[in-house]
């Protein structure tokens, strides 16, 4: 029998609108008395993460604050964010934001006593295991857009500033203690970081679903998180000020996270090199590649896909879903392709090399080759 799979799931999340007001009682049980509260330059000066030092001091937890953290976090981030957390002497992170905050946050809890270069544990075999466990700090989630999914995640994204290549690191005691799941924090989100932050959601949730490998917990998480997505995406991005909608997302993208331990594909390999070569939105630039990696995987999950339209509502089989991917698209504003993000033609040779190097590629339902790959981001530039 060859059904074998080595399964995780996520961690204590505290969710529900207003719950941000537990981040001292979190802190707590998570044994943090000296956090530091890592965000993202955007949100640095916005009042919820104002309000959320506010809750830290008056809870005699100080309010100290990182927030040099770049839209693609690098290892320069990380290198000037474990110098803040140890010159601070914090016992603790509180990750705080989109999928670049998270990362970044919590790579600063795992390196922060590390003696090895943060690359010596990128996730290739068991070369995690040559992290110090012991000295990895305690890590509080608190996302602000519903779309990664890093608050139950095990691994973060840092790019190589000097690669440009992005890296996974991974460690199992990477995954936050307590994650607090607020949709408060996600009211007046900008239109089109709702509708990037969605579909990378809806991304990770589609990707796990046709993975081949074996995890049916992941597929039918994966599947229902589709669902949330197809209810309520267009719902929070029409009105932003939607909390049940804002709600529905951020379950989808933890569903998103979850599912995806079952495996990615071509939408990520692709998505990994095009957003560290030239900067753009992780999600919006999965929703653009999605149409043709389905078209390339087609052979391989036809009949799955349509099962997953059925319970969709959608009809049509498997042309009934890639037509309403697009009119999703189309409805949400998300680019036909990526010429509209600034991706040229002239670097295809070089994406091709990254992707085929990207962890993601192993959970496509086609083997993907130098041929195809190329061939897929002709077709998407």
């Amino acid at each position: 029998m060859n059904l074998v799979g080595n399964w995780s799931y996520p961690t204590a999340i505290k969710f529900g609108a207003g719950r941000i007001r537990e981040i001292a009682a979190a802190c707590e049980q998570a044994g943090i008395k000296n956090p530091l509260l890592v965000t993202d330059k955007g949100l640095a000066g916005l009042p919820i993460t104002g309000a959320t030092l506010d809750l830290l001091a008056a809870a005699g937890l100080g309010r100290a604050m990182f927030s040099e953290v770049d839209p693609n976090p690098n290892e320069q981030n990380l290198t000037a964010g474990v110098a803040a957390y140890q010159a601070g002497g914090h016992d603790g992170v509180v990750a705080f934001g989109g999928g670049s905050g998270l990362d970044l946050g919590k790579m600063i809890a795992f390196m922060a006593g590390q003696t090895r270069p943060v690359w010596d544990f990128e996730d290739v075999g068991d070369w995690w295991t040559r992290a110090n466990a012991d000295v990895i700090a305690p890590i509080i989630a608190v996302p602000t857009t519903a779309g990664t999914g890093s608050e139950v995640g095990r691994a973060s994204v840092i790019t190589d500033s000097e690669t440009h290549v992005k890296k996974i690191i991974f460690h199992p005691k990477v995954l936050p203690s307590v994650v607090i799941c607020d949709p408060e924090l996600t009211i007046g989100m900008p239109k089109i970081i709702t509708v990037g932050t969605g579909m990378d959601a809806f991304a990770h949730c589609l990707e796990a679903f046709s993975s081949p490998h074996y995890h049916p917990m992941s597929q039918g998480i994966a599947l229902e998180g589709m669902r949330l997505v197809k209810e309520y995406l267009p719902h929070a991005v029409a009105d932003g000020e939607d909390i049940e909608a804002r709600a529905h997302m951020m379950s989808a993208a933890m569903m998103g996270a979850t599912a995806f331990q079952k495996g990615l594909g071509a939408v990520h390999a692709l998505s990994h090199p095009i957003g560290a070569v030239y900067n753009t939105h992780h999600g919006m630039t999965n929703a653009v590649v999605i149409p043709p990696c389905l078209e390339l995987n087609r052979p391989m999950i036809e009949g799955k896909i349509g099962e997953a339209a059925e319970y969709l509502g959608i009809s049509g089989g498997f042309d009934g879903f890639f037509d309403y991917v697009l009119q999703l698209r189309s409805d949400l504003g998300v680019p036909d392709k990526l010429r509209a993000l600034g991706v040229g033609d002239n670097r295809i040779g070089e994406l091709t090399a990254m992707a085929l190097n990207d962890p993601s590629c192993g959970g496509n339902p086609v083997e993907l080759t130098s041929e195809n790959v190329s061939e897929l981001f002709r077709a998407c530039i």
